[in-house]
Protein backbone atom coordinates (compact mmCIF):
# COMPACT_ATOMS: atom_id res chain seq x y z
CA UNK A 1 0.00 0.00 0.00
CA UNK A 2 1.39 3.38 -1.03
CA UNK A 3 1.39 5.99 1.71
CA UNK A 4 0.43 9.55 0.77
CA UNK A 5 3.43 11.77 0.24
CA UNK A 6 4.28 14.67 2.53
CA UNK A 7 2.84 17.16 0.05
CA UNK A 8 -0.55 15.40 0.05
CA UNK A 9 -0.59 15.15 3.85
CA UNK A 10 0.31 18.83 4.15
CA UNK A 11 -2.45 19.75 1.70
CA UNK A 12 -4.99 17.81 3.76
CA UNK A 13 -3.85 19.51 6.96
CA UNK A 14 -4.13 22.98 5.44
CA UNK A 15 -7.46 22.35 3.69
CA UNK A 16 -10.13 24.60 5.20
CA UNK A 17 -12.74 22.99 7.43
CA UNK A 18 -16.11 22.48 5.76
CA UNK A 19 -19.34 23.50 7.49
CA UNK A 20 -19.68 20.08 9.13
CA UNK A 21 -16.17 20.20 10.61
CA UNK A 22 -14.22 17.98 8.20
CA UNK A 23 -11.06 18.90 6.31
CA UNK A 24 -12.29 17.74 2.93
CA UNK A 25 -14.62 18.99 0.20
CA UNK A 26 -18.37 18.62 0.86
CA UNK A 27 -18.69 16.27 -2.13
CA UNK A 28 -16.34 13.85 -0.35
CA UNK A 29 -18.25 14.12 2.95
CA UNK A 30 -21.11 11.67 3.35
CA UNK A 31 -23.85 12.67 5.78
CA UNK A 32 -26.91 10.65 6.73
CA UNK A 33 -29.89 12.88 7.53
CA UNK A 34 -32.51 11.50 9.91
CA UNK A 35 -35.71 12.58 8.15
CA UNK A 36 -38.99 12.55 10.07
CA UNK A 37 -40.94 14.01 7.16
CA UNK A 38 -41.35 17.36 8.90
CA UNK A 39 -40.09 20.75 7.78
CA UNK A 40 -37.02 20.81 10.07
CA UNK A 41 -35.27 17.63 8.93
CA UNK A 42 -36.36 18.27 5.33
CA UNK A 43 -34.62 21.66 5.37
CA UNK A 44 -31.47 20.08 6.84
CA UNK A 45 -31.35 17.55 3.99
CA UNK A 46 -32.02 20.17 1.31
CA UNK A 47 -29.52 22.62 2.80
CA UNK A 48 -26.69 20.08 2.98
CA UNK A 49 -27.42 18.82 -0.53
CA UNK A 50 -27.34 22.43 -1.80
CA UNK A 51 -23.94 22.86 -0.13
CA UNK A 52 -22.65 19.91 -2.13
CA UNK A 53 -22.57 17.19 0.54
CA UNK A 54 -23.12 13.51 -0.27
CA UNK A 55 -26.55 13.25 1.42
CA UNK A 56 -28.46 10.08 2.23
CA UNK A 57 -31.91 10.43 3.80
CA UNK A 58 -33.20 7.82 6.24
CA UNK A 59 -36.71 7.70 7.70
CA UNK A 60 -37.83 5.33 10.44
CA UNK A 61 -41.23 3.65 10.39
CA UNK A 62 -41.95 3.46 14.09
CA UNK A 63 -45.44 2.03 14.30
CA UNK A 64 -48.22 0.44 12.24
CA UNK A 65 -48.27 1.99 8.80
CA UNK A 66 -52.04 1.70 8.36
CA UNK A 67 -52.84 3.30 11.71
CA UNK A 68 -50.20 5.95 11.13
CA UNK A 69 -51.80 7.08 7.88
CA UNK A 70 -54.90 8.14 9.79
CA UNK A 71 -52.97 9.89 12.55
CA UNK A 72 -52.52 13.63 12.00
CA UNK A 73 -49.64 15.54 13.52
CA UNK A 74 -47.56 12.43 14.14
CA UNK A 75 -43.84 11.84 13.74
CA UNK A 76 -42.53 9.02 11.54
CA UNK A 77 -46.04 8.09 10.42
CA UNK A 78 -47.34 7.09 6.97
CA UNK A 79 -47.83 10.60 5.58
CA UNK A 80 -44.47 11.69 6.99
CA UNK A 81 -42.67 8.85 5.23
CA UNK A 82 -44.33 9.94 1.99
CA UNK A 83 -43.33 13.58 2.58
CA UNK A 84 -39.70 12.65 3.29
CA UNK A 85 -39.55 10.61 0.11
CA UNK A 86 -40.95 13.53 -1.92
CA UNK A 87 -38.27 15.85 -0.55
CA UNK A 88 -35.54 13.37 -1.49
CA UNK A 89 -36.96 13.00 -5.00
CA UNK A 90 -37.19 16.76 -5.51
CA UNK A 91 -33.68 17.52 -4.27
CA UNK A 92 -32.15 14.38 -5.79
CA UNK A 93 -30.56 12.23 -3.10
CA UNK A 94 -31.16 8.59 -2.08
CA UNK A 95 -33.74 7.90 0.62
CA UNK A 96 -34.36 4.77 2.65
CA UNK A 97 -37.17 3.72 5.00
CA UNK A 98 -36.23 1.42 7.87
CA UNK A 99 -38.86 -0.61 9.72
CA UNK A 100 -38.17 -0.02 13.43
CA UNK A 101 -41.69 -0.85 14.61
CA UNK A 102 -40.66 -3.72 16.88
CA UNK A 103 -37.66 -1.84 18.27
CA UNK A 104 -39.82 1.22 18.98
CA UNK A 105 -42.46 -0.85 20.77
CA UNK A 106 -39.88 -2.68 22.90
CA UNK A 107 -37.66 0.32 23.69
CA UNK A 108 -40.21 3.12 24.03
CA UNK A 109 -43.90 2.19 24.11
CA UNK A 110 -43.68 -0.75 26.52
CA UNK A 111 -41.61 1.25 29.01
CA UNK A 112 -44.00 4.19 28.67
CA UNK A 113 -46.87 1.97 29.79
CA UNK A 114 -44.90 0.36 32.63
CA UNK A 115 -43.72 3.77 33.90
CA UNK A 116 -47.28 5.11 34.06
CA UNK A 117 -48.42 2.01 35.93
CA UNK A 118 -45.58 2.60 38.43
CA UNK A 119 -46.87 6.10 39.16
CA UNK A 120 -44.34 7.97 37.01
CA UNK A 121 -44.87 10.53 34.24
CA UNK A 122 -42.51 9.40 31.45
CA UNK A 123 -41.07 11.36 28.52
CA UNK A 124 -40.99 8.84 25.65
CA UNK A 125 -39.50 11.31 23.15
CA UNK A 126 -36.24 11.28 25.13
CA UNK A 127 -36.16 7.47 25.20
CA UNK A 128 -36.81 7.44 21.45
CA UNK A 129 -33.83 9.74 20.81
CA UNK A 130 -31.68 7.75 23.24
CA UNK A 131 -32.56 4.18 22.26
CA UNK A 132 -33.66 4.38 18.64
CA UNK A 133 -32.63 7.53 16.75
CA UNK A 134 -29.25 8.15 18.40
CA UNK A 135 -28.29 4.53 18.88
CA UNK A 136 -29.63 2.19 16.21
CA UNK A 137 -30.00 4.81 13.48
CA UNK A 138 -26.55 6.16 14.24
CA UNK A 139 -25.15 2.64 13.83
CA UNK A 140 -26.92 2.42 10.47
CA UNK A 141 -25.30 5.70 9.42
CA UNK A 142 -21.87 4.27 10.21
CA UNK A 143 -22.70 1.14 8.21
CA UNK A 144 -23.44 3.44 5.26
CA UNK A 145 -19.88 4.83 5.61
CA UNK A 146 -21.18 8.24 6.66
CA UNK A 147 -18.82 10.80 8.17
CA UNK A 148 -21.63 12.08 10.39
CA UNK A 149 -25.39 12.10 10.96
CA UNK A 150 -27.46 15.29 10.89
CA UNK A 151 -30.88 15.90 12.43
CA UNK A 152 -33.42 18.72 12.48
CA UNK A 153 -33.23 19.25 16.24
CA UNK A 154 -32.89 22.78 17.58
CA UNK A 155 -29.73 22.43 19.61
CA UNK A 156 -26.08 23.32 19.04
CA UNK A 157 -22.91 21.26 19.03
CA UNK A 158 -19.58 23.01 19.64
CA UNK A 159 -16.08 21.59 19.43
CA UNK A 160 -14.55 22.29 22.84
CA UNK A 161 -11.09 21.74 24.28
CA UNK A 162 -12.15 18.35 25.69
CA UNK A 163 -14.29 17.29 22.73
CA UNK A 164 -17.78 17.93 21.40
CA UNK A 165 -20.07 19.97 23.66
CA UNK A 166 -23.87 20.27 23.71
CA UNK A 167 -25.34 23.79 23.85
CA UNK A 168 -28.84 25.26 23.89
CA UNK A 169 -30.29 26.49 20.60
CA UNK A 170 -29.94 30.14 19.60
CA UNK A 171 -33.74 30.47 19.73
CA UNK A 172 -34.88 29.80 23.33
CA UNK A 173 -38.45 29.21 22.14
CA UNK A 174 -37.33 26.26 19.98
CA UNK A 175 -34.56 24.87 22.20
CA UNK A 176 -34.78 21.07 22.49
CA UNK A 177 -31.91 20.46 24.90
CA UNK A 178 -34.32 19.04 27.51
CA UNK A 179 -35.11 16.16 25.13
CA UNK A 180 -31.49 15.48 24.18
CA UNK A 181 -29.72 15.42 27.56
CA UNK A 182 -28.98 11.69 27.29
CA UNK A 183 -26.89 12.13 24.13
CA UNK A 184 -23.47 10.67 24.95
CA UNK A 185 -20.09 12.20 24.19
CA UNK A 186 -19.41 9.49 21.62
CA UNK A 187 -22.70 10.21 19.86
CA UNK A 188 -22.03 13.96 19.94
CA UNK A 189 -18.77 13.46 18.05
CA UNK A 190 -20.77 11.92 15.18
CA UNK A 191 -23.88 14.14 15.28
CA UNK A 192 -24.53 17.51 13.63
CA UNK A 193 -27.42 19.94 14.23
CA UNK A 194 -27.47 22.50 11.37
CA UNK A 195 -30.60 24.35 12.58
CA UNK A 196 -29.38 25.06 16.12
CA UNK A 197 -28.01 28.48 15.22
CA UNK A 198 -31.13 29.81 13.49
CA UNK A 199 -32.88 32.73 15.18
CA UNK A 200 -36.43 31.42 14.71
CA UNK A 201 -38.64 28.75 13.15
CA UNK A 202 -39.66 31.38 10.59
CA UNK A 203 -36.13 31.13 9.14
CA UNK A 204 -36.55 27.38 8.74
CA UNK A 205 -39.85 27.76 6.90
CA UNK A 206 -38.35 30.48 4.69
CA UNK A 207 -35.53 28.11 3.73
CA UNK A 208 -38.06 25.37 2.97
CA UNK A 209 -39.90 27.73 0.64
CA UNK A 210 -36.60 28.77 -0.95
CA UNK A 211 -35.77 25.12 -1.69
CA UNK A 212 -39.28 24.56 -3.05
CA UNK A 213 -40.26 21.97 -0.44
CA UNK A 214 -43.93 21.01 -0.20
CA UNK A 215 -43.58 20.72 3.60
CA UNK A 216 -42.75 24.43 4.03
CA UNK A 217 -46.07 25.10 5.78
CA UNK A 218 -46.53 21.67 7.36
CA UNK A 219 -47.59 21.93 11.04
CA UNK A 220 -45.16 20.79 13.73
CA UNK A 221 -45.62 17.23 15.00
CA UNK A 222 -47.15 16.50 18.38
CA UNK A 223 -44.86 15.69 21.29
CA UNK A 224 -45.86 12.03 21.68
CA UNK A 225 -46.46 10.47 18.29
CA UNK A 226 -48.26 7.31 19.38
CA UNK A 227 -50.75 8.96 21.78
CA UNK A 228 -53.86 10.17 19.89
CA UNK A 229 -55.27 13.46 21.21
CA UNK A 230 -53.11 13.29 24.33
CA UNK A 231 -55.21 10.45 25.79
CA UNK A 232 -52.44 8.54 27.62
CA UNK A 233 -54.86 6.42 29.64
CA UNK A 234 -56.55 4.85 26.60
CA UNK A 235 -53.16 3.85 25.15
CA UNK A 236 -52.08 2.27 28.44
CA UNK A 237 -55.40 0.44 28.83
CA UNK A 238 -54.90 -1.10 25.37
CA UNK A 239 -51.32 -2.11 26.19
CA UNK A 240 -52.10 -3.31 29.71
CA UNK A 241 -55.74 -4.47 29.90
CA UNK A 242 -57.13 -4.15 33.41
CA UNK A 243 -54.49 -1.64 34.43
CA UNK A 244 -56.98 1.08 35.31
CA UNK A 245 -58.12 -0.44 38.60
CA UNK A 246 -60.14 1.98 40.78
CA UNK A 247 -58.96 3.01 44.23
CA UNK A 248 -59.12 5.63 46.96
CA UNK A 249 -58.30 9.34 46.92
CA UNK A 250 -56.79 10.19 50.32
CA UNK A 251 -55.34 13.27 51.99
CA UNK A 252 -51.84 13.50 53.46
CA UNK A 253 -53.08 11.93 56.71
CA UNK A 254 -54.64 8.96 54.92
CA UNK A 255 -58.25 10.09 55.28
CA UNK A 256 -60.41 8.82 52.40
CA UNK A 257 -61.90 11.70 50.41
CA UNK A 258 -63.29 9.84 47.43
CA UNK A 259 -62.75 7.19 44.76
CA UNK A 260 -60.81 7.30 41.49
CA UNK A 261 -60.94 5.39 38.18
CA UNK A 262 -57.26 4.32 38.20
CA UNK A 263 -53.92 6.00 38.99
CA UNK A 264 -53.08 6.13 35.25
CA UNK A 265 -55.64 8.95 34.91
CA UNK A 266 -53.69 11.25 37.27
CA UNK A 267 -50.41 13.18 37.29
CA UNK A 268 -48.49 15.07 39.98
CA UNK A 269 -49.79 18.62 40.35
CA UNK A 270 -53.21 17.86 38.85
CA UNK A 271 -56.09 19.84 40.32
CA UNK A 272 -59.02 19.45 37.94
CA UNK A 273 -61.04 16.30 37.46
CA UNK A 274 -60.45 14.86 40.94
CA UNK A 275 -64.18 14.67 41.76
CA UNK A 276 -63.69 15.81 45.35
CA UNK A 277 -64.94 19.38 45.23
CA UNK A 278 -66.56 21.24 48.09
CA UNK A 279 -63.78 20.54 50.59
CA UNK A 280 -62.61 24.13 51.09
CA UNK A 281 -59.14 24.97 49.80
CA UNK A 282 -58.15 23.52 46.40
CA UNK A 283 -56.42 20.15 46.54
CA UNK A 284 -53.73 18.85 44.17
CA UNK A 285 -52.31 15.43 43.41
CA UNK A 286 -49.06 15.30 45.41
CA UNK A 287 -48.25 11.59 45.14
CA UNK A 288 -49.34 8.43 43.34
CA UNK A 289 -49.17 5.09 45.13
CA UNK A 290 -49.82 2.39 42.50
CA UNK A 291 -49.00 -0.45 44.91
CA UNK A 292 -52.00 0.55 47.09
CA UNK A 293 -53.94 2.11 44.18
CA UNK A 294 -54.13 5.38 46.12
CA UNK A 295 -54.03 8.95 44.82
CA UNK A 296 -52.71 11.25 47.55
CA UNK A 297 -53.87 14.88 47.48
CA UNK A 298 -52.91 17.93 49.50
CA UNK A 299 -52.67 21.74 49.48
CA UNK A 300 -50.55 23.52 46.91
CA UNK A 301 -47.65 24.03 49.33
CA UNK A 302 -47.33 20.23 49.60
CA UNK A 303 -46.16 20.20 45.96
CA UNK A 304 -43.05 22.25 46.77
CA UNK A 305 -39.91 20.14 46.30
CA UNK A 306 -36.32 21.12 47.09
CA UNK A 307 -34.46 17.77 46.91
CA UNK A 308 -34.75 15.80 43.66
CA UNK A 309 -33.12 12.34 43.34
CA UNK A 310 -32.04 11.41 39.81
CA UNK A 311 -30.83 8.18 38.22
CA UNK A 312 -29.21 7.14 34.91
CA UNK A 313 -27.13 10.31 34.94
CA UNK A 314 -25.47 11.21 31.64
CA UNK A 315 -22.62 13.59 32.48
CA UNK A 316 -21.26 15.83 29.71
CA UNK A 317 -19.13 18.16 31.83
CA UNK A 318 -15.34 18.42 31.55
CA UNK A 319 -14.76 17.98 35.29
CA UNK A 320 -15.26 14.57 36.94
CA UNK A 321 -18.78 13.67 38.06
CA UNK A 322 -18.13 13.82 41.80
CA UNK A 323 -18.68 15.99 44.86
CA UNK A 324 -20.86 19.11 44.63
CA UNK A 325 -21.27 21.10 41.43
CA UNK A 326 -23.20 24.35 40.98
CA UNK A 327 -25.58 24.08 38.03
CA UNK A 328 -28.84 25.34 36.65
CA UNK A 329 -31.46 22.56 36.61
CA UNK A 330 -34.56 22.20 34.46
CA UNK A 331 -37.21 19.77 35.73
CA UNK A 332 -39.85 20.37 33.04
CA UNK A 333 -39.43 21.15 29.35
CA UNK A 334 -41.75 24.14 29.76
CA UNK A 335 -39.83 25.71 32.65
CA UNK A 336 -36.56 27.67 32.57
CA UNK A 337 -33.43 26.28 34.27
CA UNK A 338 -33.14 27.29 37.93
CA UNK A 339 -30.06 27.53 40.23
CA UNK A 340 -29.27 24.25 42.00
CA UNK A 341 -26.55 22.13 43.57
CA UNK A 342 -25.71 18.79 41.95
CA UNK A 343 -24.38 16.13 44.33
CA UNK A 344 -23.09 12.85 42.96
CA UNK A 345 -24.37 10.02 45.19
CA UNK A 346 -22.96 7.05 43.28
CA UNK A 347 -22.33 5.76 39.75
CA UNK A 348 -25.05 7.23 37.55
CA UNK A 349 -26.92 8.68 40.55
CA UNK A 350 -27.22 12.17 41.98
CA UNK A 351 -29.24 14.43 44.22
CA UNK A 352 -30.32 17.87 43.04
CA UNK A 353 -30.91 20.57 45.63
CA UNK A 354 -33.02 23.35 44.14
CA UNK A 355 -32.17 26.69 45.72
CA UNK A 356 -35.83 27.65 45.34
CA UNK A 357 -38.38 24.83 45.70
CA UNK A 358 -40.33 23.84 42.56
CA UNK A 359 -43.89 22.55 42.36
CA UNK A 360 -45.03 19.45 40.52
CA UNK A 361 -41.73 17.53 40.40
CA UNK A 362 -42.75 14.16 38.93
CA UNK A 363 -40.88 10.84 38.91
CA UNK A 364 -40.23 9.75 35.33
CA UNK A 365 -39.57 13.27 34.08
CA UNK A 366 -36.08 14.41 33.12
CA UNK A 367 -33.89 16.75 35.15
CA UNK A 368 -31.43 18.45 32.83
CA UNK A 369 -28.21 20.12 33.97
CA UNK A 370 -26.87 23.39 32.52
CA UNK A 371 -23.78 25.47 33.20
CA UNK A 372 -24.44 28.43 35.49
CA UNK A 373 -23.14 30.76 32.79
CA UNK A 374 -23.54 30.46 29.04
CA UNK A 375 -25.53 27.91 27.08
CA UNK A 376 -23.74 24.63 27.71
CA UNK A 377 -25.71 21.49 28.57
CA UNK A 378 -23.91 19.40 31.21
CA UNK A 379 -26.14 16.33 30.94
CA UNK A 380 -29.02 15.17 33.08
CA UNK A 381 -30.86 12.23 34.58
CA UNK A 382 -34.28 10.79 35.30
CA UNK A 383 -36.23 11.94 38.35
CA UNK A 384 -36.70 9.01 40.73
CA UNK A 385 -39.29 8.34 43.40
CA UNK A 386 -38.36 9.96 46.69
CA UNK A 387 -37.72 7.60 49.56
CA UNK A 388 -40.60 7.72 51.96
CA UNK A 389 -42.99 8.90 49.23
Amino acid sequence: MTMPGPDLRKAAETMPMNSLGFRKPPAQTRVVVAMSGGVDSSVVAAMLAAQGYDVIGVTLQLYDHGAALAKKGACCAGQDIHDARRVAERIGFPHYVLDYENKFRESVIEEFADAYLAGATPVPCIRCNERVKFRDLLDTARELDADCMATGHYIRRHDGAAGAELHMAADPARDQSYFLFSTTREQLEFLRFPLGGLASKAETRALAAEYGLAVADKPDSQDICFVPNGDYASVIEKLRPGAADPGEIVDLDGNVLGQHRGVIHYTIGQRRGLGIGGLGDPLYVVRLEPETRRVVVGPKQALATRIVPVTEVNWLGDTPFEGEISINARIRSTRPPRPAILRATGPGRAEIELLDPEEGVSPGQACVFYATEGTRVLGGGWIAHRRGG
